[in-house]
């Protein structure tokens, strides 16, 4: 009972999801990773590790991406996540945030960055051959900046549905 209680008190604090500003939703493939801003008009992208042989000198070996998630600093993240295929797991050391996903199941869990950057994981699972190669890119900027990043996007995907017909 004496370790009953208090163990339970901080499960049901680590529960509790805050307000989240934005919500990401993550599946993962062999060997990408795919996001939904599910929030903004239904925004998706894959975001796939940039070859060696195309990489700038200021990209990282095996850690940098075509496509980068962009979120909001100051604001509670919320993130679901899931898989395609195997089992992965969505980790970004910096944040300490470890979420498993697996076929059939959505796993959510919340963050909140306090500072603007780069922040760099991987998929920690062993889910095959290539899963080293399965880097995620996070850039934390500041919140008007994301709303005009949001805009952009949206428009763009509107040109593109217009051209398309």
């Amino acid at each position: 009972l004496f370790i009953a209680f208090p163990s339970l008190r901080l499960l049901y604090l680590l529960d509790e999801i805050n307000e989240p500003l934005v919500t990401l939703k993550t599946i993962g493939h062999q060997w990408y990773w795919s996001y939904e801003y599910s929030d903004f008009m239904n925004i998706e992208f894959d975001s796939y590790m940039i070859p060696t042989n195309e990489l700038n000198i200021n990209n990282f070996r095996l850690l940098d991406v075509d496509n980068r998630v962009i979120l909001p600093m100051n604001s509670q993240i919320r993130i679901l996540v899931t898989a395609a295929d195997v089992i992965h797991s969505w980790t970004i050391p910096a944040f300490g945030v470890k979420v498993d996903g697996t076929p059939g199941r959505l796993n959510q869990t919340n963050f909140f960055m306090n500072r603007p950057g780069l922040f760099y994981g991987q998929c920690s699972e062993i889910c095959g051959a290539n899963h080293s190669f399965m880097p995620i890119v996070i850039e934390s900027i500041p919140t008007n900046f994301f709303i005009k990043w949001i805009m952009n996007y949206s428009n763009s995907l509107d040109d593109w549905k217009q051209v398309m017909g």
